[in-house]
């Protein structure tokens, strides 16, 4: 009888432990290493663009993005009215999405117009991947010393990003 109560309570005390296991590891990467991650996305000029070009000492805006999302397209145009005042941020707009559609997005809303934005295309799918991207567009926000400050899970206004890395 003892040896049933004690199988018992350890079939019942399983999905516990399994529970809290998981939960361990449930910390998004983002959340476990706060540092710009290592990418590679093959920019709309049809040139390799790594985290490690990213200019030093800047903030970072990484937009996951999809050229036909309606929000997405918003989020361009609404950065591009104010991007005189978001010109000390470096923006990394990445899709998963064909080439054409991304370079087409990048030229259509302007994006290509500034020197402080690079667009192009994620072929490991390793950004929305990192980041648990839910919904588009997504943006995550690093500091000049490129730590993590801030994450958008839908998008943000110029205000907002500005605020979030107290640029204002």
């Amino acid at each position: 009888m003892k040896q049933l109560l004690i199988a018992f309570t350890m079939i019942c005390l399983y999905p516990i432990m399994a529970n809290a296991q998981q939960n361990n590891d449930s910390l998004p990467p983002y959340l476990k290493n706060p540092t710009i991650p290592s990418f590679q996305i093959l920019t709309t000029d049809s040139t390799w663009f790594t985290n490690r070009s990213i200019p030093k000492n800047i903030p970072v805006a990484i937009v996951y993005f999809s050229p036909e999302c309606g929000h997405c397209q918003y989020e361009a145009k609404e950065l591009n009215k104010k991007m005189d005042s978001l010109s000390n941020i470096f923006f990394v707009w990445v899709s998963y999405h064909p080439f054409p559609d991304i370079k087409k997005f990048y030229y259509e809303y302007g994006l290509s117009k500034y020197k402080n934005i690079v667009a192009g295309r994620d072929p490991q799918y390793f950004i929305p991947a990192f980041y648990k991207v839910e919904f588009t567009p997504y943006i995550a926000l690093y500091n000049k010393q490129g730590k993590f400050v801030k994450e958008f899970r839908q998008g943000a206004s110029p205000q907002e990003i500005m605020e979030a890395l107290h640029l204002n």
